[in-house]
């Protein structure tokens, strides 16, 4: 039975190499989870804010009585501390219902401001949050333009630049790639957008509460965050509007959040929003460099083992963020998916690419977009490192997974883009 990752601390004596490793079952191995990118457990703290709201604030913040105020009161303070997570006035925050919401509600939300399609640029390896209104607008008459990524998974500003055409009116680009962990240069890029006069949004779920995050500095116009990806709980997103930006609301109703988000709150899950994402702040500067320091460690010893290829910007990443594709010579492979199903018997949480992907048996679209050939983009693994992650965890993960590696494919070659 698969439990919180606090309580799933390794015991190391029971932990020794063996050649011939079999999968044995779950209750006698130990749990270790390195999926956080897909979704962290919701902290404690949270947890007691949640508690809280559903106990004592239940009213609807929008009434006007004592119970409505109590639930007001505590609907603006969580405003208030995700917005301090981005150094932003709280008043230009937008809750939603999630990450996948924040992104719908910036893309279509300045799309329905025109009469007629006109000119939206996206990046190849957006979240399919993004790529999927991106796709719909295009059905629908609008000009969209896909920019390019290198082999590290990078944007290039001079092909933003040149992207830009009379009718752009929206360019949107992922800040931290959730399946190969590269970060884009968000600053280079909206610094671009604002001077040409184009709308800049960027998707910063997998960033914020890892790395610093600052509005006040950084040029973009829109940017989208997720509770369920900082300890918060899930269904809980937020999009930031900078002043004087206009959206249309994708819903009809009530008008609550500005007239941008009609529904009444989820004040339990806001709520723990809040809560986590001021944890976040205070605790970032050093739980940062830890993250780097073990996914770092974590690098050093699975890069070692022959046939895995590291994707991603092996620098500019994500601080908790490892992700490989693995190939065999003679055309052998092992699909992520297996991979990720025999680690799983291990006692070991990893993910096949990007987690909205990790039911399908086809190639990245992420990993094609970097050149992969087909083959090689049906072989991408990620391991992510959270806040329960130890030293211990990665030595034990880098050791089961070249064991896994040695038993399902005897002869590796590396992973070679086209």
């Amino acid at each position: 039975m698969l439990g919180h990752p606090e309580e799933q601390r390794p015991l190391l004596g029971s932990r020794l190499p063996n050649r011939n490793f079999e999968p044995v079952t779950r209750r006698k191995v130990m749990q270790i989870y390195l999926d956080y990118s897909a979704t962290t457990p919701t902290r404690p703290e949270a947890i007691a804010a949640m508690q809280a709201a559903l106990h004592r604030q239940w009213g609807n913040p929008s009434s006007l009585h004592e119970w409505g105020n109590r639930s007001a009161t505590v609907l603006e303070l969580a405003r208030a501390q995700v917005a301090s997570l981005l150094n932003a006035a709280a008043d230009r925050l937008v809750f939603t219902a999630g990450g996948t919401e924040a992104d719908n509600l910036a893309i279509m939300g300045v799309a329905r401001r025109y009469r007629t399609p006109q000119h939206l640029i996206v990046s190849s390896v957006e979240h399919s949050a993004i790529a999927e209104p991106a796709r719909f607008l295009a059905t629908q008459g609008w000009d969209v333009t896909w920019l390019p990524v290198d082999q590290l998974g990078r944007v290039s500003p001079d092909a933003l630049a040149a992207a830009i055409q009379p009718n752009t009116v929206l360019a949107s680009v992922i800040y931290g790639q959730s399946e190969v962990g590269t970060l884009q240069p968000i600053a280079e890029l909206g610094a671009i957008a604002r001077r040409r006069g184009v709308l800049f949004h960027t998707d910063a779920v997998q960033v914020a509460g890892r790395l610093p995050l600052d509005v006040q500095t950084l040029p973009v116009d829109l940017l989208s965050l997720s509770s369920h990806k900082l300890y918060g709980p899930p269904g809980a997103g937020a999009l930031y509007v900078h002043s004087g930006v206009d959206l249309l609301p994708l819903l009809g109703g009530g008008g609550q959040e500005g007239g941008l988000r009609s529904g009444t709150q989820s004040l339990p899950n806001l709520a723990g929003f809040g809560i986590a994402a001021e944890l976040a702040a205070q605790e970032m500067p050093s739980e940062t460099v830890r993250l780097i320091q073990l996914r770092d460690r974590l690098l050093a010893q699975v890069t070692a083992i022959p046939g895995l290829e590291v994707t991603g910007d092996p620098r500019d990443r994500l601080p908790h963020h490892a992700s490989f594709c693995v190939t065999a010579a003679d055309g052998d492979t092992v699909s992520g998916k297996t991979l990720v199903r025999q680690m799983n018997l291990a006692g070991i949480g990893i993910s096949a690419g990007s987690a909205c992907h990790s039911g399908k048996l086809s190639p990245s679209p992420i990993l094609k977009a970097m050149g992969y050939r087909d083959r090689a983009a049906l072989c991408g693994i990620r391991l992510t490192l959270g806040r329960h992650t130890t030293a211990a965890d990665i030595d034990w993960t880098a050791l089961v997974l070249r064991q896994v590696l040695d038993r399902t494919l005897p002869r590796l070659t590396p992973a070679h883009v086209a």
